[in-house]
């Protein structure tokens, strides 16, 4: 069956309009901000609105700021809004924050650019800290050219295919280790049931280099395409990155969710953890969701597999979100000391302990996966989690030498744009008031206009 939504309008956002800031700020100096030794007991927290840091926010008053005297004000914002306000704030020296949530792409351009503080020296003096405990491809994606690390990971991922194993057993379907996609479009096809309220599969569909393009890009990877080749040469109309293009939305049109177009991660995971989708294709930190009974009704009910696969041996993706400390601070020294307390050993196991093992903002730390407590909860996961974090490349994601670092991006600062655009494009092509060919050979000339600024 074909499930049709009507096109949706298309919100422009505040990214797009500060490529022109990111370009022209990458070879100045930052300004702003003095480490004036921490006095300020109030700092100012930027966050993403993913469950982890929203458990963040509701035990910091009674640890943290009981422990420390520093008092900690949040503005917690959806992945799309989050990314425009940090961008904003950063890249044009506001100032606003403290410490801000960044993730893998933003660490390593906006250190270039002088816009972070260094946090290795902070690390290294903290002798509670243990940063060697850090897991390697975690400093790897957060660190400068300068080899220092420029944000502190507070959750670390990969991606994977979760699937609800009542749905399969019902059925009679077994899924495999490591599923292809062609496996995947069978399994929903035979799993689709609009009577019942079920969907095959929840894949996103919200605009966003960061959110459609995130499990998108792996598909194209995966399928033999890639954004550019290793000399520049664009290859977003490739015939590759069209046939992974047209697999992944003719999938959704088909057997995904209800209003695709406008589901992100946050969405995907309400959806399936409602029990309302036979599987769902993202973020590993996803399963500590899920396997929360609290906050999920197919707890304990849901298999994991590895990334699905088409040519290549494995396609996860990989990503951290972090803390980060704006050269712009007032407050460094008591930033840091949030940043330690919130990416540190002890804060996982105050979560474990308080919330619930399942919640602990796993995937950075080697010494999350010895902790017996953990281990029992995340035994449907966690060892996968970790596997595929190691597995992943961002230096050869694909089937073709790379000009720059990304699994699921380009790791150059014009691509939160170009990713964006295109991500509008293909958005539509799911709401069906475009064509895939149409939205990639619009990407195409996008692109190449990319690639002439870094040749």
């Amino acid at each position: 069956m074909s499930r049709r939504w009507s096109p949706h309008r298309l919100r422009p956002t505040l990214a797009l309009a500060l490529v022109a800031v990111l370009a022209a700020a990458g070879c100045s100096g930052a300004g702003g901000g003095s480490s004036d030794g921490g006095d300020g007991k109030s700092i100012t927290v930027l966050m993403v609105g993913n469950p982890q840091m929203e458990d963040l926010a509701k035990v910091t008053a009674e640890n943290f700021t009981k422990e420390t005297g520093i008092e900690v004000r949040f503005t917690i914002l959806p992945e799309n809004e989050l990314r425009d306000k940090v961008t904003q704030d950063v890249a044009t020296q506001g100032g606003q924050y403290d410490v801000a949530t960044i993730g893998a792409y933003e660490a390593p351009i906006w250190s270039k650019n002088g816009w972070l503080h260094e946090l290795s020296s902070y690390a290294d003096a903290d002798t509670g800290y243990d940063r060697a405990d850090l897991l390697p491809p975690m400093v790897t994606s957060l660190s400068g050219e300068d080899g220092k690390l420029y944000a502190a990971p507070f959750y670390g991922e990969s991606s994977f295919l979760m699937y609800n194993k009542e749905l399969f057993a019902a059925k009679g379907l077994t899924m495999p280790e490591r599923p292809t996609w062609q496996q995947v479009a069978q399994f929903a096809a035979q799993l689709d049931d609009e009577k019942a309220g079920v969907s095959g599969i929840c894949l996103r569909g919200l605009p966003g280099w960061g959110e459609l393009f995130a499990p998108l890009t792996t598909v194209v990877n995966t399928f033999g395409g890639t954004w550019f080749e290793k000399d520049w040469t664009p290859k977003v109309n490739a015939p590759e990155f069209v046939a992974a293009t047209k697999f992944y939305v003719d999938l959704v049109r088909e057997h995904g969710t209800p209003g695709a177009p406008q589901a992100g991660f946050t969405e995907c995971l309400n959806t399936f953890g409602q029990g309302k989708a036979a599987m769902w294709y993202d973020a590993t930190s996803a399963a500590g969701t899920l396997e929360d009974a609290s906050a999920s009704t197919v707890a304990g009910k849901v298999g994991y597999a590895y990334a699905p696969v088409d040519k290549t041996k494995s396609s996860g993706w990989l990503w951290a979100w972090a803390l980060a400390m704006p050269k712009t601070t007032k407050h460094a020294d008591a930033a840091w000391k949030f940043i330690s307390w919130a990416t540190g050993k002890e804060y996982e196991r105050l979560v474990g302990s308080s919330l619930g093992w399942s919640r602990v903002p796993a995937g950075k730390r080697q010494s999350t996966y010895a902790i017996p407590e953990y281990q029992q909860s995340a035994a449907a996961f966690a060892d996968l989690t970790l596997k595929s974090i190691q597995e992943a490349d961002p230096k050869n994601p694909g089937m073709q030498p790379r000009p720059a670092l990304g699994v699921q991006f380009v790791g150059i600062p014009e691509f939160a744009d170009l990713g964006t655009k295109v991500s509008q494009e293909v958005s539509a092509a799911i709401a069906g008031s475009t064509t895939v060919e149409k939205a990639l050979t619009d990407g195409q000339k996008l692109a190449e206009e990319v690639a002439k600024e870094n040749r």
